[in-house]
């Protein structure tokens, strides 16, 4: 670990109250270095979250925000009042191990272009497990649908080692993602339209536009519980994250595919409507209704980004993009690890 560099370990904390006695612990006893500080955002809760810290974790420094600002503006705003050279966001269900983040800060600070890094992050329900939110690391495939190795959809892959070296990423999860705090400030942090969900793969794509490198760091072990704002399952989660892919993709993709790639995922969607209808899931088809009535109510504003997004754009290529289609790869092909989309984006 550097001596020098301030790192601060922010978790964003909703509600969180029976969470801390279980994960907190872990984050004060494996915060090595004295220059580090933790940090509990805590986003308006309505429970005894900030009495509970106050109590029984006075190391703890606590930074109150007036109400729930979601995590993309929540953490923007705890942020803005942190000084360090690193972010560590953390989210509040993670139960980190010993010397975790000296491997991540080891990779940010040997490569400059290197701006933001996650560690493995394995299920806290079932340790040998990839867990969703992160697993070995995060992709998109051509149409902007999310997946990661050991995680692909909704299938887990077990952890044998199969994922034990150091690579790039195009997106680091947010549930436990270290960044530059610079870098981070410089493109403006995170989007705060998108409320929750695929912000940290908006934020990753802008730092890669600018030529800025996405790191896995597999001698860095995380455990993640999961689903504990929103399940998996829950309509809204499946509205923010049929948004924010859309708020996504207007504001990144190159001049070049922006047509072709957009007006594709727009039918897409469509497709995905009407497979919730067929399967009796109405709130996940309404879920769909709602998220781009959203998108055409907000896209005066995303005109605004896009532009300001293309003046910025250095690098419109990445070899972290899959060149096909992963659903066509799940639902058709039915290839459900990712050792088997033989895609190696190393080369």
């Amino acid at each position: 670990m550097p001596e020098n560099a301030k790192i601060a370990i922010v978790i964003l904390n909703w509600n969180g109250e029976k969470l801390f006695g279980t994960f907190l612990p872990s984050v004060i006893h494996n915060a090595s270095s004295p220059n580090t500080t933790i940090y509990i955002a805590d986003n308006g809760s309505t429970d005894n979250s900030l009495g509970l810290l106050k109590e029984k974790f006075s190391e703890v420094k606590i930074i109150e925000l007036k109400k729930n600002y979601g995590f993309a503006e929540g953490y923007n705003r705890a942020l803005e009042q942190v000084e360090a050279d690193y972010f560590v966001l953390l989210n509040s269900d993670v139960e980190v191990t010993p010397n975790w983040l000296a491997p991540c800060i080891k990779i940010l600070e040997e490569d400059e272009k290197m701006a933001a890094v996650q560690p493995k992050i394995l299920s806290y329900e079932s340790p040998h497990q990839f867990e969703y939110a992160g697993a070995a690391g995060g992709f998109i495939d051509k149409f902007g649908y999310p997946f990661c190795r050991g995680r692909i959809l909704n299938r887990m892959e077990p952890d044998l080692g199969q994922y034990n070296q150091p690579s790039f990423l195009f997106w680091a999860s947010g549930a436990c993602m270290v960044v530059k705090a610079k870098l981070f400030r410089d493109v403006g942090g995170f989007d705060s339209d998108f409320w929750a969900h695929m912000e940290e793969i908006d934020l990753c794509w802008r730092l890669k536009s600018q030529g800025y490198k996405i790191g896995y760091q597999p001698e860095s072990v995380v455990f993640h519980l999961g689903g504990g704002t929103l399940s998996y399952n829950s309509p809204k989660k499946v509205y923010l994250n049929f948004r924010n892919n859309l708020f996504m993709l207007f504001k990144n993709l190159p001049r070049n595919q922006f047509r072709r790639i957009f007006f594709a995922r727009m039918v897409l969607d469509g497709v995905a409507a009407v497979k919730f209808i067929l399967g009796f899931h109405f709130y996940s088809f309404w879920a769909v209704v709602k998220a781009h009535a959203s998108f055409y109510r907000n896209l005066g504003s995303l005109i605004q980004k896009r532009k300001k997004m293309l003046l910025q754009i250095t690098v419109s290529e990445h070899k972290e993009i899959y060149p096909k289609s992963i659903m066509w790869k799940f639902f058709i092909q039915k290839k459900r690890r990712f050792s088997e989309l033989h895609f190696n984006p190393e080369k």
